[in-house]
């Protein structure tokens, strides 16, 4: 028994729009992948119940080379996915040629960091119409993730003295932090001037709190309690927006501008890697790309052949 091609995928979006109660906006947008995949099958010359799981995997070769997004090709694909798995439960088809069928991967975005300029000034400021508890800590906090590349959770877990249970504590003398990381690892990380001077301000004022006192932890909030990572992201969010920065900084943003400002100085991206606590070093590589933007754009400000008439 011969089937149209048009005649099945009417049958199937009546099938969704009807039995699944799908909303219009959605079955349009079925109805455009079948349009792709109906044109697809008429330019290698077969069916729709003749299409194979090589003819799914070129299709996808050809509009990702055309420049398709991942995104959107995931989409195209789940609408053809569920075609074929209804082609299927009818009886017309053995097999579903698009089950194994994935997009490609989507290019894995930058990391945000912050200029030079940016970070500094977000460390230098100061609120005056905080505590001044609450000032000295957040100043310290801002200082020692910046200054050390501290993801929020190891931040969270230091203690203000070592200990047997303690996940992570500093040695203001020998100026390092002891953090646990992750995959349970330890590193040891050094602390610079600018957070060694904001750490131990922080710890004179600590020692005065009362609400602190029955607290091992490094940084606490309000009712003495050891700071989560939710409370630093608030308060990070906050300190951004007052310090006049553009958008609000997240506390990996901070990880991610020490890893950057520290490659952009030293270029020694295996140092970075330590510094990091990353296990390989092909996680350390995405900042080389961020180094690579900040001197493409040093170039076109600075370079006499770079520059563009913006008349042209």
């Amino acid at each position: 028994m011969e089937h149209d091609d048009d005649a099945l995928a009417e049958r199937y979006l009546e099938h969704v729009r009807v039995e699944k109660r799908l909303a219009a906006r959605t079955v349009e947008l079925y109805a455009l992948d079948l349009r792709k995949l109906s044109e697809n099958a008429v330019a290698a010359g077969i069916p729709l119940l003749g299409v194979q799981n090589a003819h799914i995997r070129r299709w996808v070769a050809q509009m990702h080379a055309g420049g398709r997004s991942p995104r959107g090709i995931a989409l195209i694909l789940s609408g053809w996915r569920g075609f074929y798995t209804w082609l299927g439960r009818e009886g017309l088809i053995a097999s579903n040629p698009v089950v194994d069928v994935r997009a490609p991967k989507a290019a894995k975005p930058l990391p945000k960091a912050l200029s030079v300029d940016e970070a500094v000034q977000l460390a230098e400021f100061h609120d005056e119409d905080e505590a001044p508890w609450m000032e000295a800590r957040d100043s310290a906090l801002v200082e020692l993730m910046y200054g050390c590349g501290l993801r929020v959770g190891e931040v969270v877990g230091l203690d203000a003295v070592p200990g047997p249970q303690a996940l992570g504590w500093l040695d203001l003398e020998a100026g390092e932090a002891h953090v646990l990381g992750k995959g349970s690892k330890r590193r040891n990380v050094p602390i610079g001037r600018k957070a060694l001077v904001a750490l131990r301000a922080w710890l004179q004022v600590r020692s005065q709190l009362a609400h602190a006192a029955q607290s091992v932890a490094l940084f606490v909030g309000r009712s003495g309690r050891r700071m989560s990572r939710y409370a630093i992201l608030a308060r990070l969010k906050k300190r951004s927006f007052k310090a006049g920065l553009a958008t609000p900084v997240h506390p990996h943003v901070l990880r991610h501008s020490f890893a950057s400002h520290v490659l952009q100085s030293s270029g020694d991206l295996r140092a970075v890697q330590e510094l990091l606590g990353h296990a390989n070093i092909s996680t350390t590589q995405v900042y080389t790309r961020l180094d690579f933007q900040h001197l493409a754009k040093a170039y076109d400000a600075a370079h006499p052949r770079a520059r563009r008439d913006k008349k042209e």
